[in-house]
């Protein structure tokens, strides 16, 4: 059982919140992780490369020279890959690198990222994190109030609020994603993460809640 301090806006303890990592994933398998962080990493990719072949070069088709006779070796078109301006011998083709993996192992990943998170005390709990209009210079003070500011950051709330995006989208090296939005890649990538209760109690509340 680990006991997480709940701190509000200004960095003072007003609570503490008891959790288990092992209600979250029994056992951390690395493994499972990496193949999960894998399979987004490589979803992420564009694969719009592209090369000429030698069937694309502009060039003639015409025999260089004769087969016999000339002391050369035998040659063919000038679009052979061995000649300069000739295409490429294996070209790249546009490819989709995306896969899948079955759902509900990256549901146990999402969870055994966060339970990892947790076991290291790289998880911050905030009791509500919400603004009546977008503040960035606010949301600045209270990451440097909570000693989470100047890394890599993940912000996780219950719900998407729209104040909250704007508060944060400005700041360097911090991101927001509501619970339903998280997946091993996004918790593992940053440095560390914070939290509302209210985000922890949702991701408690269910495998299904946190995206596939």
């Amino acid at each position: 059982m680990v006991s997480l301090p709940i701190y509000n806006r200004t960095g003072q303890e007003v609570g503490t919140y008891e959790i288990d990592p092992a209600e979250l994933a029994p056992e951390i398998n690395r493994q499972l992780l990496h193949d999960a962080v894998v399979m987004y990493q490589a979803n992420l990719r564009q694969g719009t490369f592209g090369s000429k072949g030698r069937s694309y070069v502009a060039g003639t088709t015409k025999k260089m020279y004769r087969q016999k006779g000339t002391g050369n070796a035998r040659a063919g078109s000038r679009r052979s890959p061995i000649r300069r301006g000739g295409g490429h011998a294996f070209a790249k083709r546009p490819r989709d690198f995306g896969y899948r993996l079955p759902k509900q192992a990256l549901r146990l990943a999402t969870r055994m990222a966060l339970a990892a998170r947790i076991a290291d005390n790289e998880v911050t709990l905030i009791d509500e994190l919400s603004f009546g209009v977008p503040k960035t210079r606010e949301m600045a003070a209270i990451l440097k109030a909570l000693k989470v500011d100047g890394r890599r950051l993940l912000v996780a709330v219950a719900a998407h609020d729209p104040n909250v995006h704007k508060s944060v989208r400005n700041l360097s090296e911090v991101s927001v994603l509501p619970v339903g939005e998280l997946n091993a890649l996004e918790v593992l990538r940053p440095r560390a993460v914070l939290m509302t209760r209210a985000a922890m109690d949702a991701f408690r509340s269910g495998p299904g809640n946190p995206r596939d």
